[in-house]
């Protein structure tokens, strides 16, 4: 997922200044409501803040991460509060727009690589701890006694001789200090608030329905569009007769672009209709011969052939004479959809020479300057306010949901909220690529594997993205999650090959984790099955060299029950994997009532993330990762005909219904240094779930997703 740059120490304390009756410390974010307005200025001529702390004690924290689920408007904020020992009942959150901050590069503001509480952990908690020894020192100065004396809590300053002051009442005084350069942290066992579980700051107005989300924005004299792009994947449109969108009552301008157009009225379903109505005539290029089937004989070819070498560990013809017996198998993954609830949109009012996008994006800050190159502005001339995300997972990332919009804007010169429909979105999106590997492992007379060969074939996602990671032939995004095997086989080698697909690709929750844990978690169950050992049994054999692997491993097998017989036609499977700075394993237990049929009784969940901020938000994001990818298991695939995806909707794309999902358990461990957790969760679904069907009867499965096979649930 896009890079997440850490912010410094002194680019938070870079906006401390004196506010009117309070006290501001912070970056250069303006803050916003939730309609992407600035808020009112903490003082005369300042509208930049991260850290306001007004006269009533309330704290205004701003927040430069995207909130799309995984609870960073709940973690973050209590970052600060944790060190800064406020009122937890007086602290509100205001989203940043994208405008130049100081102190921080664009990519801070990025949302993705589940990296936005472990990057912003350290400058968030320094940015607290600054403000509350001045405000300690505030304290001190009014009452004449060092300020060693003093104590903070709950937004309250206190002195032995019983003498106290709200944060409100000291914040005017502390504004007029100068920040020191550090301060020393809390011990993890004087927290009082990182560490427990927290409820959500965006939940009630999630629950009440007034939460705004890019769907939601409304600007004064906005126009609603909607866009229809050609069905081929790089086709060009040719003609466009725009009588027949006219016709239709509330169509204000039909506009015609390379590959696409736009209808635009006076709200969305006047301009769907619109756009049903038209008949474009578009060239559809070369590609329109693509299909599922060539693109999976591109990926069997490659497969054939040497690839570039990524890993070449050990002396494999020295264990030669040791390898008893060959374990070969070859594993294949689909295309996938990002598929997030909210459907692609944004809103953009070219106006005066500026532009100002409103929309749900995961990385406002790059994204700034990609608009702005793209339609030859200054970067300062461009805005982007960040609502609610209804789901990312990736798809949120880069131009292309923006541009309709911007160029809606563009040829009318009013605002524009250009939404996508679903079919438009699921055929005209950023895929997870396809991706197939063929694994061969030499295991001793003692079943232990004494060599590893992998081939891993995957279109790149990188050559359309970031070209600057593919190096020697090598797409370093695709290969993560292969590329340092966390088990200890002396004998590695991992061959990459990235053959053209011919359909745009993009990231998807967990990127490459996602069907490299599958390749690799099965085949280490193929391995143990070979050689007559229990799955657990041979993953702690290779573990020795990985402590926190192994204590996950562990902590899964004893809360599953692992080693009781599970009954007859009932399996359990289990799967290990890093990702994201995280390690975590799920165990499914099921049943299988049909031959094809599975129930599933029970998913224990372990997951050591290092530091655990929000006991609550971690739960919720390894469960909903393990649903996310429970879904893309037993059902997820788009196939490709006539250059185009052929699945359009949740009719034909599949989703996991909530009847389906058993009790979940989720088991946290604190280990060393913090990790992610909002993508994690998916990895070790699909091979924990493909290994309990092969424990229950006998069947492996190699080729996502399950239902191919013939399963489905009873």
């Amino acid at each position: 997922m896009t890079a997440v740059v850490n912010v410094s120490r002194r680019g938070f304390l870079k906006g401390a200044g004196v506010a009117t009756g309070g006290l501001v410390l912070g970056v250069s974010v303006p803050a916003l409501d939730a309609f992407g307005q600035q808020v009112a200025p903490a003082q005369p001529g300042r509208l930049n803040t991260f850290v306001q702390i007004d006269p009533d004690g309330t704290v205004t924290i701003t927040l430069t991460h995207a909130e799309m689920g995984q609870g960073v408007q709940t973690a973050l904020p209590m970052i600060v509060a944790e060190e800064l020992d406020a009122d937890w009942t007086k602290v509100k959150v205001v989203r940043a727009s994208a405008i130049p901050v100081d102190g921080m590069e664009p990519a801070a503001m990025g949302t993705g690589g589940s990296r936005s509480v472990r990057a912003n952990f350290e400058p968030l908690s320094q940015a607290g701890a600054i403000a509350r020894h001045m405000l300690l020192q505030a304290a001190a100065n009014r009452w004449a006694v060092p300020v060693g004396e003093c104590t903070a809590q709950d937004g309250v300053v206190s002195h032995g001789s019983g003498r106290s002051a709200s944060f409100g009442d000291l914040a005017r005084g502390a504004s007029y200090l100068t920040p020191p350069q550090t301060v020393p942290l809390k011990a993890p066992s004087q927290r009082r608030l990182v560490g427990k579980p927290v409820n959500r700051l965006d939940a009630p107005e999630k629950a009440a329905g007034t939460a705004v989300f890019g769907i939601d924005v409304k600007v004064p004299d906005m126009l609603v569009g909607t866009v229809v792009h050609c069905p081929v994947w790089g086709g060009t449109l040719k003609a466009l007769d725009p009588a027949p969108a006219m016709a239709v009552k509330g169509v204000t301008r039909v506009v015609p672009l390379e590959a696409s157009f736009m209808v635009i009225g006076t709200g969305y379903w006047p301009a769907h209709k619109g756009a049903q109505a038209l008949k474009p005539q578009w060239d559809l290029g070369d590609n329109a011969k693509n299909s599922s089937e060539k693109i999976d004989a591109a990926l069997e070819a490659a497969l054939k052939k040497t690839g570039a070498v990524v890993v070449d560990r050990g002396d494999a013809g020295s264990t030669a004479k040791l390898v008893k017996k060959k374990v070969t198998a070859t594993y294949k993954a689909p295309f996938l959809h990002q598929a997030t609830m909210e459907p692609m949109n944004a809103t953009a009012w070219w106006h005066d020479g500026k532009l100002e996008i409103w929309a749900p994006v995961q990385d406002a800050g790059r994204e700034r300057y990609s608009v702005a190159e793209a339609f030859n502005l200054r970067p300062e001339n461009v805005n982007i306010h960040v609502t609610y995300l209804g789901g990312g997972f990736g798809r949120r990332i880069g131009l292309g949901f923006l541009r309709p919009a911007v160029e809606a804007s563009k040829a009318v010169g009013r605002p524009v909220k250009v939404i996508w429909s679903r079919e438009e979105d699921m055929t005209h999106g950023m895929m997870r690529p396809v991706a197939a590997a063929r694994l061969i492992a030499g295991v001793s007379a003692d079943g232990t594997p004494l060599t590893w060969d992998n081939r891993l074939v995957v279109p790149s996602v990188s050559a359309q993205l970031a070209p600057s990671r593919v190096r020697g032939g090598v797409d370093e995004i695709s290969v993560h999650g292969a590329d340092e095997l966390q088990y200890a086989i002396p004998n590695q080698r991992l061959e990459y090959a990235m053959p053209d697909a011919g359909a745009p690709l993009g990231f998807w929750r967990s990127v490459p984790h996602s069907y490299n844990a599958f390749f690799i978690e099965s085949f280490i169950d193929e391995i143990a099955a070979a050689a007559g050992k229990d799955p657990v049994q041979l993953r702690r054999d290779l573990l020795f060299r990985n402590p926190r692997h192994l204590e996950v491993l562990e902590r899964a097998a004893k809360e599953s029950g692992w080693g009781t017989p599970p009954g007859a036609r009932r399996g359990r499977g289990i799967a290990v994997h890093e990702s994201f700075g995280s390690i975590c394993a799920h165990v499914v237990e099921l049943s299988m009532p049909g031959d094809t049929t599975i129930k599933l009784d029970r998913i224990t969940s372990v997951i050591d993330c290092g530091m655990a901020v929000n006991p609550r938000t971690i739960e919720a994001q390894i469960e909903g990762g393990m649903v996310f990818g429970l879904t893309a298991a037993m059902y997820g695939r788009i196939d490709v005909k006539d250059g185009g995806a052929v699945q359009k909707n949740f009719d034909t794309y599949r989703m996991v219904h909530m009847a389906h999902l058993p009790p979940v358990a989720v088991h946290i461990i604190e280990g060393g240094e913090m990790g992610g957790i909002g993508e994690p969760g998916v990895p070790p679904i699909a091979p924990a779930l493909a290994n309990a069907i092969f424990a229950a009867s006998g069947k492996r499965i190699r080729t996502l997703p399950l239902a191919d096979s013939g399963i489905d649930f009873a």
